[in-house]
């Protein structure tokens, strides 16, 4: 994996859209682009990776950091995981998750979460295999602004 910067925004975004291109949300892409800015320029809001096959970027990870009461310190989130679909199983995602799980364990995350629709099964079977189980815990949100993409 290459970590993304700030030089990196436009191709994210452009990554970002292809993502969403299969599923039922629209995407803004001004406020992926604010998303992306906000988050490359500040490493304490978490990090974002390009997933890479033969040093060609192929897909991406965001990993966003929250202070977790439960697990009694940082906590991460796999917020975004992207692969272009002719590189689908061949190990990537497999290996990015291993990636994330080495990184949050040296940097002192506590946990990781991840969010995916109940009826991915290519997703939540990486996840899975990566380790993540679910938990009798609902997941609520409150929407205090506009989201980035919506059904």
């Amino acid at each position: 994996m290459r970590k993304a910067s700030l030089v990196d925004v436009e191709q994210l975004v452009t990554m970002m859209a292809e993502f969403y291109s299969d599923s039922p949300y629209t995407l803004n892409l001004r406020r992926a682009k604010e998303a992306f800015t906000r988050l490359l320029a500040d490493d304490r809001l978490g990090h974002v990776w390009f997933i890479q096959a033969n040093s060609k970027d192929v897909g991406y990870v965001v990993v966003t950091l929250c202070h977790s009461m439960t697990y009694g310190g940082l906590s991460a989130i796999v917020d975004d995981f992207f692969i272009q679909p002719a590189f689908r199983g061949t190990g990537l995602g497999k290996a990015a998750m291993a990636e994330v799980r080495s990184f949050c364990a040296s940097h002192g995350v506590r946990a990781i979460q991840v969010e995916t629709g109940r009826d991915n099964a290519a997703a939540l079977a990486v996840y899975r295999r990566a380790g993540f189980v679910q938990t009798d815990l609902a997941h609520l949100t409150l929407g205090l602004a506009e989201p980035t993409h919506a059904p």
